[in-house]
């Protein structure tokens, strides 16, 4: 019984631990992201990637990635600026655990199985600004899922950097009906490469 009870005064401990952390870290990725209109800027891309590719007048559907192309270059722009303030900030605070599930203080018990993340939005914002380019070879179809592929990525990114990994691609299957492992194949290869080299080690 004593054992029982130990286990269950651990256990709560280490759920009230796990949860200041989990705070601390939305509050530190908000105070930045939050300057920035990039949430709202990425539902405009993804919901008029679908009104685009759902159209089926030829000229209407050309005016929607028309419309589309300010929204994306506003997108590449505002998150390069959001990735650069983030590298401001010291590396002790922004440090993400490569395992799946939540453990706290890892960045300070076993740092070599974390990464920075600082450096992964570098490397999202160098894929969102290619993606965004219309110079890419790509056609608007494709440009689009790759966009939308680099969108999703970050945003992986994020709830892993606050929850967990293992958090983060159950949201990512529940709000996009997609997988992590789905996502990095669209990608295009210097951010799948990049990315892959940082968050494996």
């Amino acid at each position: 019984m004593d054992l029982f009870l130990l286990a269950l005064l651990v256990g709560f401990v280490f759920h009230i631990v796990k949860s200041h952390e989990q705070r601390r870290r939305i509050g530190l990725l908000g105070s930045v992201l939050g300057q920035y209109q990039i949430e709202k800027l990425m539902e405009t891309v993804t919901e008029g990637y679908l009104r685009a590719l759902g159209e089926k007048d030829l000229t209407r559907r050309e005016q929607i990635w028309q419309l589309l192309a300010s929204a994306e270059t506003s997108l590449s722009d505002q998150f390069n600026r959001f990735a650069q303030e983030f590298s401001r900030l010291d590396a002790s605070l922004t440090r993400v655990s490569r395992f799946p599930v939540a453990l706290p203080w890892v960045d300070r018990w076993l740092p070599a199985f974390t990464f920075d993340l600082r450096e992964l939005f570098k490397i999202h914002a160098r894929g969102l600004a290619q993606a965004a380019s219309v110079g890419t070879g790509l056609s608007q179809r494709d440009r689009a899922y790759q966009l939308s592929a680099e969108l999703f990525l970050m945003q992986h990114s994020c709830h892993w950097f606050c929850k967990s990994k293992a958090v983060a691609s159950a949201r990512l299957l529940a709000r996009h009906q997609t997988s992590h492992a789905q996502v990095l194949a669209a990608v295009s290869p210097e951010t799948r490469q990049a990315y892959l080299a940082l968050v494996a080690g």
